[in-house]
């Protein structure tokens, strides 16, 4: 960061991310210019509540001016509009923190993703948040004058900035705390430099902000608005989840989804209850209508805020929700915990597991309603954070049966990994005799759907889950079971299609394996502790040979996935199955000079088609071109 400094005015650069966003800003938003003014009146609320969360433990902090409000001004001669509010204030490091850089994991990544399209990049800069930055959609400087609370008077701090490459700082005098943002508009944003027309967009997206929104009274007389002295509350100034539902517009709930999920596209289902009994809490929580740009970062705060008896007490209260639903945003609002709670006393809290437990079971109902109810909305939750949900099978065993009723999966009737269907589904359409339900893991959905362990499946007409996503490995170590019929990896053990075999099937593969001995000895022996097993297989039609795992050992897909993340795996040797109606299994039995090439071959060969790597590829190069001219003489 570049710095040049003036007497004790400081010019700093911005981090490279935060030149992006504004560029990226004053293009792609103007069409929603509106924003701005939600952005900033959400970022003082927020001050404002932090202030009464620190001054519970501190009470020196209101400065004698415990009221917290909001301020809306406007000065038509200057072309200025200001922002101000008396809450938790900033210092000089905390401005530079908060205004000058993005303190956000992946944001490199993020901006990575943005393609100068204006309507797609407009959306992501949604899932990233937009707040203090909006206001050079309409500003081409801004001044933020600000002082943290508890701090002396002549610890203000003055920030200025054109929304170019850099930003100005200085120590400045302060008498009251809190925070005045000043927008010199730009040219042709002049309706906002009218009384009316302020109200209007802060009645439309502000109106449900816990603090009043002050701004002076206006009254029409001959033929204009003339400004009087006294002040008047433009918001509703309460809070929205303390209200009855039937007194809730549907438009309300959206805004506020807004203020509450930083986000400025709608949600796309919400639950708001008031629940009574041992523990009392008001729970508003939403499902947002798409991902964050940080969902898969674990840990990542995310959230829920937390009130009791409606004073803020925290963001983003992780304990409230468990991890695999950190999508989901909203507010808590508790009758029975004290004002003076902290993360730790959360972490131990009875109550609190209680309250987590009610929300985790309303969202889980909420889901399931969309899936029986609205299918089109289920599948953009799906698309959005299904992966994150399967998190849940291995994480909430209370709630298993649940999850598993909510997870979606393509399969062998699929032509796209979008085509998915419930377990329940699979059950429904399962063929007479079947008793397990059938999986394959891969790490694509091709590499899933062309597996050489699908073949004996496609002859038979049964229908097989195709696991594709990296958490699935997850999901089927976790979930053994649904509705009573076992969850069967077609890649593991012994295959045992049970009744959907019959008996001539039966009799044939065991003449087979005693015809087949001698050559199943020989390759092991040639293939040594490359295999922990040799064995003739029913399970292929058309490849030669496939790799599985032995019943209780890891899948190749698993191995492979963990040892990608840095994981020492244990040496586990598969098991090759050879298909002995294979025109190259029966060439292999009359082979004698380049028995062990065409071993060889056969194993690598499989290990390929199942998605794993060559230890030595030189080699098998090498084996594959020898093996062609001598098939050539």
């Amino acid at each position: 960061m570049s710095a040049s400094t003036t007497a004790s005015r400081e010019t700093l650069g911005f981090q490279t991310e935060v030149k992006q966003l504004l560029h990226l800003m004053i293009h792609s938003l103007y069409s929603n210019r509106e924003i701005f003014l939600r952005e900033l009146i959400s970022n003082a609320s927020d001050a404002c509540d932090k202030l009464r969360f620190e001054a519970l433990h501190n009470d020196a902090l209101y400065e004698n001016q415990s009221d917290l409000n909001i301020r809306i001004s406007f000065d038509k001669e200057a072309r200025t509009l200001t922002i101000a509010d008396n809450g938790i204030g900033m210092s000089r490091d905390e401005v530079i923190a908060n205004l000058g850089t993005i303190a956000k994991s992946g944001t490199r990544d993020f901006f990575s993703k943005l393609s100068g399209d204006q309507k797609k990049d407009a959306n992501l800069i949604g899932q990233f948040g937009v707040g203090f930055y909006s206001a050079f959609i309409v500003a081409d400087k801004v001044s933020v004058l600000t002082r943290r609370a508890g701090e002396k008077a002549d610890q203000g701090v003055r920030w200025e900035s054109d929304g170019g490459g850099e930003f100005s700082i200085e120590m400045v005098e302060k008498a009251a705390r809190g925070t005045e943002i000043t927008l010199h508009l730009r040219e042709g944003q002049d309706d906002l430099l009218a009384g009316y027309k302020l109200r209007e967009i802060i009645k439309k997206y502000s109106n449900h902000i816990v603090q009043p929104i002050l701004m002076q009274k206006e009254e029409w007389k001959d033929g204009k608005y003339e400004t009087l002295e006294e002040d008047e509350t433009v918001n509703q100034a309460s809070a929205l989840w303390a209200k009855s539902k039937n007194d809730i517009t549907e438009e309300q709930y959206k805004e506020f989804y807004k203020h509450v999920g930083h986000d400025f596209s709608d949600p796309l289902a919400w639950t708001h209850a008031r629940v009574e009994g041992k523990q009392e809490y008001t729970q508003l929580l939403y499902i947002p209508g798409r991902a964050p740009f940080d969902l898969y970062d674990r840990q990542a705060r995310h959230g829920i805020k937390l009130y009791v008896r409606r004073v803020f007490i925290m963001d983003d209260a992780e304990q409230l929700m468990p991890q695999y639903m950190r999508f989901v945003r909203g507010v808590v609002d508790s009758a029975d915990l004290p004002l003076n709670v902290s993360r730790e006393i959360l972490q131990e809290s009875k109550d609190i597991e209680a309250i987590r437990k009610g929300c985790t079971g309303k969202v889980l109902g909420l889901l399931s309603d969309l899936a029986e109810n609205d299918k089109e909305k289920f599948a953009k939750f799906w698309g959005e954070f299904g992966q994150v949900l399967k998190e849940g099978i291995g994480e909430d065993f209370v709630n298993k049966d649940k999850i598993a009723a909510l997870l979606r999966f393509a399969t062998t009737k699929a032509d796209t990994a979008e085509q998915i269907v419930s377990l329940q589904d699979y059950i429904g359409r399962m063929k007479d005799g079947q008793e397990k339900i059938y999986y394959v893991t891969a790490e694509t959905f091709n590499a899933a759907r062309n597996s050489p362990h699908l073949e004996v499946f496609r002859k038979k007409g049964i229908e097989v889950l195709l696991l594709s996503d990296r958490v699935d490995e997850w999901v089927v170590s976790n979930l053994h079971e649904f509705e009573g019929k076992q969850l069967v990896s077609v890649a593991k053990g012994g295959l045992d299609l049970g009744a959907l075999e019959d008996e001539a099937e039966k009799k044939e593969q065991e003449k087979q394996v005693d015809e087949f001995k001698p050559l199943v000895e020989r390759i092991k022996s040639s293939l040594a502790d490359r295999v922990k097993e040799v064995r003739v297989t029913h399970r292929l039609t058309d490849s030669p040979a496939c790799l599985v795992a032995d019943e209780h050992d890891m899948s190749g897909n698993l191995a492979r996935l963990l040892k990608a993340s840095g994981q020492k795996m244990p040496n586990m040797q598969p098991i090759l199955e050879i298909n002995p109606g294979h025109p190259v299994v029966s060439r292999l039995q009359k082979e004698e000079a380049h028995f062990d090439d065409w071993a060889a071959v056969l194993f690598d060969q499989a290990l390929l088609a199942e998605g794993g790597q060559l230890d030595d590829p030189a080699s098998f190069v090498k084996r594959i071109n020898q093996l062609m001219l001598e098939m050539g003489k």
